[in-house]
């Protein structure tokens, strides 16, 4: 997914009061910008407008400039600096209490990649059930070494170095059929599924964003529906076995009916 549709789709959830409780920012170097894009989409969750973008003018934009923003809270460290268990703790005394200025809190861990185990499974914990108004970022240019289970619980969002760059008409053809058809799964039988997704098996080039885009479908379907998060570990496994050169024809059929079932 480019990152015009990343920002479009980030300002539509805060728009319609969909802010999930756990993202990872994703991107193969700095040059993604997906810190930045993190910090932006923080802001715009905490600023009291919700319009969909930051104002810039409410007490809270001018709290998050300034650095002191009650409600938010980062744990920012070196690129080769280890994020240890007693940082995530204290992250989690604060992940308790209610926010003050803003409807919202947001958290955000950079180079979550560093994590050590043991706090990567802390964090989970949190992410099992977090509080309604907490939301947890985390970003990471090497998510290899993150946690499948927080991986589950996460939407994740992969950035690219091709910032702002518009979308042709047949790109967005393609993400509208793809919501279309995974954000009313269930109503259809398998075999019309396995005709609808033909999108896919035409798209070789394209399948892992495609995968990312269809698990932001999943991952919103979910807050209403539980089982779109099973739906999302079938995703994620058909992503291991494309990228492992499995058979592309039979990773998504199986992948399909594995979610018709």
């Amino acid at each position: 997914m480019k990152n015009k549709q990343i920002e479009e789709l980030l300002s539509n959830a805060i728009e319609n009061k969909r802010i999930i409780n756990g993202y990872i920012f994703s991107g193969i170097s700095k040059k993604t910008g997906n810190y930045k894009y993190a910090k932006e989409f923080a802001k715009m969750i905490l600023c009291l407008n919700k319009e969909g973008t930051a104002c810039n003018n409410c007490k809270a934009c001018l709290m998050f400039d300034e650095g002191n923003h009650s409600d938010y809270y980062e744990i920012n460290k070196e690129t080769n600096e280890t994020i240890k268990v007693d940082e995530i703790r204290e992250m989690q005394m604060k992940i308790l209490e209610k926010p003050i200025t803003s409807e919202k809190k947001v958290y955000i861990i950079n180079h979550a990649e560093n994590m050590t185990k043991e706090a990567q499974n802390c964090l989970l914990k949190t992410l099992e059930e977090p509080p309604e108004f907490v939301t947890i970022i985390l970003v990471s240019n090497n998510d290899n070494n993150i946690l499948i289970t927080i991986k589950s619980r996460c939407a994740k969002i992969q950035f690219t170095e091709e910032s702002f760059e518009e979308f042709t008409e047949d790109e967005k053809e393609r993400y509208n059929a793809l919501e279309e058809i995974f954000g009313n799964v269930d109503k259809y039988s398998s075999v019309d599924l396995l005709n609808k997704i033909e999108i896919l098996y035409k798209d070789k080039d394209n399948i892992l964003e495609n995968l990312e885009f269809i698990n932001m479908i999943l991952f919103e379907k979910s807050k209403s529906d539980v089982r779109y998060l099973g739906y999302i570990d079938y995703i994620e496994e058909t992503k291991r076995k494309l990228k492992a050169n499995s058979n592309f024809d039979m990773c998504i059929d199986n992948m399909i009916l594995k979610i018709w079932e």
